[in-house]
């Protein structure tokens, strides 16, 4: 038995969605608006550890927010920063959703105390054996040439890239598998990664959260930043899941786009298969999420085993369905807290948005015409005086 993860379920934290039953200091709205973060981080500023603390979020989150504390708030002691980080990551959760997430953590807590993992290896990050050399190089020398060489766009917005090694495929989809039978034999309800799949496992879980993280922080960020493909910030926090595309009708109809996710990184684990393509139909905003897709805005990628493939979360796509055989992924989606904000104050046309795009050209072109004929009609006036 299954039930879906609801997109209003998850926050910005790791997989666990952070979580401890010792409740937050209440919070007045007007200490949560006199100051703001900071839009570019203190690189050279060391954050303190809160891994000691029982909070309401996950504690490498607000490591990682540290960074973006006004300047004289990053001198305060800790107590006071965990009281103003607080308030912030609590208006993307709000208080009728703590119940939720504490039931969360109760069922992560009972998948990790009685799951047995098969590859203990796989909980401890290993670079060498998870990743292709041509990749870590790539990453140990972080420049803009050697994320070059490693990186190809066969599509504006869609990045691809071998990186992982043929035992680390072998071995997640060994412990992908016996998850799945140990769920099969206890009869759990587990939750599926979202409402868009009937197939698939939340990694996060049963306790491949602490890897992945690292994962991101040492690998994916860096890439994403030297290549300049993205502009991550330390706010973005990783929901990691595992999906199966089996061979299934309704997966040549689901079209996918995700406006609270910033990017999605989709490696290909194996096995053997047919079929199974992605398709992007464009970039989205809300409004326009259901428009047609036009003729430049389409491209169909074949995945291989051990091959990623990098882009936007709010680039509509999504799978077809295998002929023969399965599809396994591994998808990680990076959500941005900034980039919700934004959106509350954002007025007009999105650039990113290709519908939009087009009629604010439209707009300008209609506007430029008004002008001309203005212009003209004066022009004809005064020759006539």
């Amino acid at each position: 038995m299954s039930i879906d993860r609801r997109e209003e379920m998850t926050v910005d934290g790791d997989g666990s969605v952070g979580g401890g039953d010792t409740p937050l200091p209440d919070f007045t709205p007007a200490e949560t608006v006199s100051q703001s973060l900071r839009r570019i981080p203190n690189n050279e500023h060391k954050p303190e550890s809160y891994e000691d603390l029982e909070l309401e979020f996950s504690p490498c989150l607000f490591s990682s927010l540290e960074k973006y504390l006004p300047l004289n708030m990053l001198s305060s002691n800790r107590d006071e920063k965990v009281k103003f980080m607080s308030s912030i990551l609590l208006k993307y959760l709000p208080r009728g959703e703590r119940s939720r997430v504490r039931r969360h953590k109760e069922y992560k807590q009972n998948i990790i105390s009685n799951y047995q993992r098969l590859n203990k290896e796989l909980y401890t990050l290993d670079p060498t054996f998870f990743f292709l050399p041509s990749f870590l190089k790539a990453i140990d020398e972080n420049t803009e040439e050697s994320f070059r060489s490693i990186i190809s766009e066969p599509f504006p917005g869609v990045y691809v890239f071998k990186m992982l090694q043929p035992d680390f495929c072998e071995m997640m989809l060994s412990e992908v598998e016996n998850f799945g039978k140990w769920v099969n034999e206890t009869k759990l309800r587990i939750i599926r990664p979202n409402t868009m799949t009937n197939y698939g496992a939340v990694l996060d879980d049963f306790g491949l959260d602490s890897m992945l993280d690292q994962l991101i922080e040492g690998f994916i960020l860096p890439l994403s930043k030297g290549k300049s493909i993205y502009d991550f910030n330390a706010l973005e926090r990783f929901v990691t899941l595992l999906g199966l595309s089996e061979h299934h009708s309704l997966e040549k109809a689901r079209v996918n786009i995700r406006f609270s996710i910033k990017v999605t990184l989709n490696a290909c684990l194996g096995k053997e298969f047919l079929g199974g393509e992605l398709y992007f139909r464009g970039t989205r905003c809300e409004k326009h999420v259901n428009t047609d897709a036009k003729p430049e805005e389409t491209f169909d990628y074949s995945h291989i085993p051990g091959q990623a493939i990098l882009h936007r979360g709010r680039h509509r796509h999504g799978a077809r369905a295998t002929i023969s055989g399965h599809r396994v992924n591994m998808i990680l989606w990076c959500r941005s807290s900034i980039f919700r904000e934004m959106k509350t104050y954002q007025k007009g046309f999105p650039n990113w948005c290709g519908e939009c795009s087009r009629e604010k050209k439209e707009t300008q072109m209609q506007t430029l015409a008004a002008k001309r004929k203005e212009l003209i009609r004066i022009e004809s006036k005064a020759r006539d005086q």
